[in-house]
């Protein structure tokens, strides 16, 4: 009995993650709970429904055993990370939930099918200030050596008192 070639029908759908991906910046600096919610929106894309994916904030943190803030800041982790694009607003008092676009997947447009737009190629972490650049301007620090004293002043060694007078006010 030979295999068949391609998927096994009990695999089912899979989600593909490019290495290119992976090991971008962008990628890189995601939080577990955005990627999470990121795989989650990916279970719910059929190849034809990109731009109209719903995952509500109560569901997403319902699935993902987090609080509805947490799932607010994941999407908007995937949002600003090129990730996730809002196609649409959704609207609290009709229970409509926003749909999404993941920017990794193609759309179906009535003139056919558009390629991915692929955002998370362009981002690219702020760049934070460290070091010596931190320091107010006409500061002179340098670091691991101690403090030379002032001039003209005379350091001299502290000495320890003698164990009978230490606490006591006179000296025997």
């Amino acid at each position: 009995m030979g295999r068949r070639k391609g998927k096994r029908s009990e695999d089912g759908q899979y989600v593909n993650v490019p290495y290119a991906m992976i090991k971008s910046e962008a990628w890189r600096s995601l939080s577990g709970t955005a990627m999470r919610l990121w795989f989650e929106l990916h279970c719910r894309y059929n190849g034809g429904n990109n731009g109209r994916l719903t995952l509500s904030y109560a569901e997403a943190a319902d699935l993902l055993g987090i609080g509805k803030a947490s799932a607010q800041r994941a999407y908007q982790e995937l949002v600003e990370k090129g990730f996730l694009a809002m196609e649409q607003e959704g609207n609290w008092y009709h229970r409509r939930a926003h749909q999404w676009r993941l920017t990794t997947k193609p759309m179906q447009r009535a003139k056919g099918r558009e390629t991915p737009t692929q955002d998370w190629r362009s981002w690219r972490a702020e760049k934070t200030k460290r070091g010596s650049e931190m320091e107010p301007s006409g500061s002179s620090v340098v670091p691991f050596e101690n403090p030379k004293p002032a001039h003209g002043s005379i350091s001299e060694p502290v000495r320890a008192k003698s164990r009978r007078s230490f606490g006591s006010e006179t000296e025997h």
